[in-house]
This record gives structure tokens, sequence and C-alpha cells, in this order.
């Protein structure tokens, strides 16, 4: 804190700066409100915005060493940068993971804003009032709204934030997920400890079903999507048709940016307030501890993430799906990507981006550097091919079935000749009693990837080589997916298939398939 001084003529100064600094602030404001990206968003130069392009291409460069798919920063209400990784693109929902829950969040305060919702203090089990619910207790009747959102209900619940989520997945396998929450067993009484727990947002996507009458994802396109102009979007369900909580919701990366500029905005949309007084601070100043070891200042509150010291909080998805709001620097950040990566580092590096609050002089240099970065990670580089052997013409449309296998392939079938190569894959679904997953899509032979139409887990790419006279190197990538590269290897003797990739922990098996013609 600095000293004080009781100089008469300084304080006068200082009051007139003071007044100076708040009015050209407020025109500022003004400025940027009149133009709301309700249609689209508004593009500007990094340098007009008070930012440095040769920083945000040093951000782009890690964000490839990263296996990012999109890297957008908005400044001012404008886009400064506008960063796509091939072959991920523009127009590709990505489903957001854990971010989804901060989506949630919102439209809990929308109800409340509303008055369909009547506290945050309300208890949670006064929704399930038709339920029978097991092991009911003292804590599990205090568990409230609030303590849902804020991760601190008590409910035992095993998903930590680095490793397996255990309950996550019994739940997902599980006939009726709202029941398997409610059912479960208490470990704290409500608000004592943070625990993260997807199972907690479900029950709130629930209540908002009981609240509205409409799914999460339908009261949203009346009550957020709607307002904010984001209409294309993706939202999975669970047995129920309950809007899953937790994740499973995809948006394109420029509508993810309108969720933050939402929150940067104080809550309002073209000057009407959509969320209640008081959700964007008690969001923005959020209090409860994480327990972090990798980043032991992270707190939690609404489904947001925050580093208060940074000044900067976020709604967080699994392999950084991100959307950073930084209000001091009048910033909305958007990353989605396939790895982890580090938020203290990025908030530190999108902060160092910015010299001034106002435009600073064009710079050729800086803006030829960005576009050239760019233009690289928005580049597809082709892979290399090798020449087409006359096993492709014998092996083109038949299906190799395979027995029960560690990559759970059911069935695969490739056609490698004429105008159209292509693949049909069948896998077996982690719940024996469901059906096989579907895939099928094109396949690129000239080192560059081809998409399918879009599908409900994103768009599907993939593109082969032949190593040899019977080995083909098939790769797979669901573009808007968090997933991983899926590289398998296939040697093909006469009606048999040997297959070679890797498992859900990363081994390498094989796996034989039979033609059967």
């Amino acid at each position: 804190m600095q000293n004080q001084r009781f100089d008469v003529s300084g304080i006068f100064l200082g009051a007139i700066m003071l007044v100076s600094i708040c009015s050209a602030a407020a025109y500022a404001q003004d400025a940027v409100e009149s133009a709301w990206p309700t249609k689209q968003w508004p593009i500007s130069t990094p340098e007009e915005q008070g930012m440095d392009s040769a920083a945000l291409a040093r951000l782009v460069e890690f964000g490839a060493s990263r296996s990012f798919d999109s890297l957008l920063i908005v400044r001012h209400g404008k886009i400064v940068l506008d960063a796509y990784y091939a072959p991920y693109a523009a127009d590709i929902p990505h489903i957001t993971n854990s971010a989804t829950k901060a989506v949630i969040g919102t439209l809990t305060a929308i109800a409340l804003k509303d008055g369909l919702l009547d506290s945050a203090d309300r208890r949670m089990l006064d929704f399930f009032a038709d339920r029978s619910v097991a092991n009911v207790e003292e804590r599990k009747k205090s568990i409230t709204v609030q303590s849902l959102l804020d991760m601190t209900s008590g409910i035992e619940w095993e998903e930590p934030l680095s490793g397996r989520p255990v309950s996550t997945i019994a739940m997902e396998l599980s006939p009726d997920w709202i029941k398997f929450i409610l059912d479960r067993q208490m470990s704290n009484a409500p608000g004592d400890i943070f625990n993260y727990n997807s199972g907690n947002s479900h029950l709130l996507s629930a209540i908002l079903t009981k609240l509205t009458g409409l799914s999460a994802s339908d009261y949203a396109k009346a009550r957020l999507f709607g307002p904010l102009g984001i209409s294309t979007w993706n939202w999975r369900r669970d047995p129920q048709g309950i809007s899953t909580g937790g994740y499973g919701l995809a948006l394109l990366p420029r509508d993810m940016a309108k969720i933050g500029y939402l929150y940067l905005r104080h809550g309002k949309w073209e000057g009407k307030p959509l969320l209640p007084q008081g959700w964007i601070e008690k969001t923005s100043e959020a209090s409860v501890n994480m327990n972090s070891k990798r980043e032991p200042e992270l707190r939690y509150s609404n489904f947001f993430w925050a580093l208060p010291k940074k000044q900067v909080y976020m709604a967080v998805g699994y392999h950084c799906q991100v959307i950073m709001v930084f209000p001091k620097l009048d910033i909305v950040a958007v990353t989605t990507a396939r790895d982890f990566c580090p938020f203290s580092k990025m908030a530190d590096d999108i902060s160092g981006a910015v010299k001034s609050q106002t435009a600073l002089p064009p710079d050729p240099a800086g803006t030829n550097l960005l576009a050239g970065v760019i233009h690289e990670i928005s580049t597809e580089k082709p892979t290399e091919v090798g020449a087409t052997p006359e096993i492709a013409s014998f092996i083109s449309g038949k299906t190799y079935k395979f027995l029960g296998n560690a990559l759970n392939v059911r069935s695969l079938s490739l056609t490698l000749t004429g105008p159209n190569p292509h693949y049909e894959l069948e896998i077996n679904n982690r719940d024996p009693a469901r059906p096989p997953l579907r895939f099928t899509g094109p396949i690129g032979l000239d080192g560059l990837f081809r998409k399918s139409d879009p599908t409900a887990s994103g768009v599907l790419a993939a593109k082969g080589r032949w190593l040899d006279g019977q080995t083909f190197v098939l790769e797979r990538r669901t573009l808007g997916a968090d997933a991983p590269l899926l590289k398998w290897t296939l040697r093909f003797d006469g009606g048999t298939l040997n297959l070679r990739g890797s498992d859900r922990r990363g081994l390498e098996v094989s796996i034989t398939g039979e033609s059967g013609d």
C-alpha cells in the first residue's frame, strides 16, 4: 500500500485525473457495449486494442505444442486473435467437457433471475420429493443448490482433477443417473470441503428441468443461447433425456467467447440483465479452495474456476477447453485442445500481451509474424504416401469381423479403390446391453485428412497410406473432440486382418479379424 501524502494540490490534481480516467473509461465502455456480437463478432488488429501481435504469435506457437484446436482472444468487444489448428476448423462445434458445468451454472442464475428458483439456499432434496432416495441423513438433507454449485455438496464421489473419474464412469453405466447420484452416501457435511463431482451439476440439470419443464438445452435455447445469438450446438442427454450437466455440450469457439463476454459485461447482453445482481461478483471472487497441488491458488464458485491473484476466472473443461475472463483487462480468451494446459502460464502470457489500455501504433513486422504463424498452424501438411498395391482391390469392400478384444473393435470394412475411398467401423459399446457404435467416413489417400459430415460426436477425419504390399496405416481423428489421434496398422493376409493399435491405457495390442470370404 502506498504512503498517503496530505498535499492539497496533489489531491486536487489527483481528483482531476480520476475524473478524466473515469470519464474515458465510461466512454470506452459505452463504445464497447454499443456493438454487441449477437450476430457476429467485430474484428480488430491486436495493436488497435492495445495488444502486441508478436506476443500473440508466441502464444499461438505455444498452442501448437499443447495440441490446441483453437485459440481466440477478444478485447474491448472485438476479436484480435482467431486461430484454428488444422485439420480442425472454425465451423465445427467443439466438445467443451466440464466447461458445460459453467453453462449449467449460468442457467441456474437465469432461473433465479426469472423467479423460477426462489433461492440458491433451497435444499436439493426438495426437488426430488417424488423419488425414494437411499442413505438419507441430516447431512444429505442439508445439501443446497449453492453447495452443488460450489462442489461442496459432501456427496461421496471419486473424480479427481487428474486421474480416473471412477464415480462418473459408474454413473454412465447406470440406467438412471439421477438415482445413482441421489443414492450415494455422504462423505462430508455440505460446505465443508471441495470435492470435484460431475454428479452435482447433473442434479442441477435435472432441477432446471423440474423448474422450467424444459431440458437444460431447450431452456438455454430460450433464455441464453437465443439472446446471445448462439444457434449451433450439440448436447448429450442421459437415459431419461436430461441434458448432461457435467459435460457433453459442444459449442463453436466464437460462441464459447459469447458466454465469457456475458460475464465480462456483468451479466448483461445488449444492455439487458440476464443474470441476477451479485452473481458475477460471487463467481469472479471465488473463495472455495480447490486444494490443487499443481496450482494452489485455484479457487471455485458457481462452477467457475478462479486465479484471484492473476485477476482471472474461467470455465474449465478436461484437456483445456477453457473460457477465460479478465475483468481488469477487458479480455475474453477461449481455447479448445486435446491435451492439458497450464492455466497460470496462459493467464500470464495473455496478460503480458497487453501493452496499453488504448491503441498502439501499427506494427507491420508483428502483424506479418502473427499472420505467418496463423497460416502455418491452420494449413494441413501432407504426410508421405506409398504406392497402391494390388491387394487394395482384393480387400476393398470386405468386412472383417473381430471377436471380443481390448480395442472393442467389432467389424471393419475399407474401400481403398475407386473415386470415394472410405471406411465403415463398428465399436462395441462399453455397456454390452447397448448397441455397437457405428462410424463411417471418407479416407484421404494423398496424405491429407478427409472429413465426414458432422455427427453428434464431432466431424470424423481419416487418412491412410500403404507401407508395403500388405500393410496399410489408418489414422483417424474426431475433430471437435479432445480424443487423441487413433493410429492403426493393418496387415492383410488373404481373408485375415491383423490390426495393431493402442488401447485406452496406451498399451499396444494386436487383434485378428476374419472376412469370412
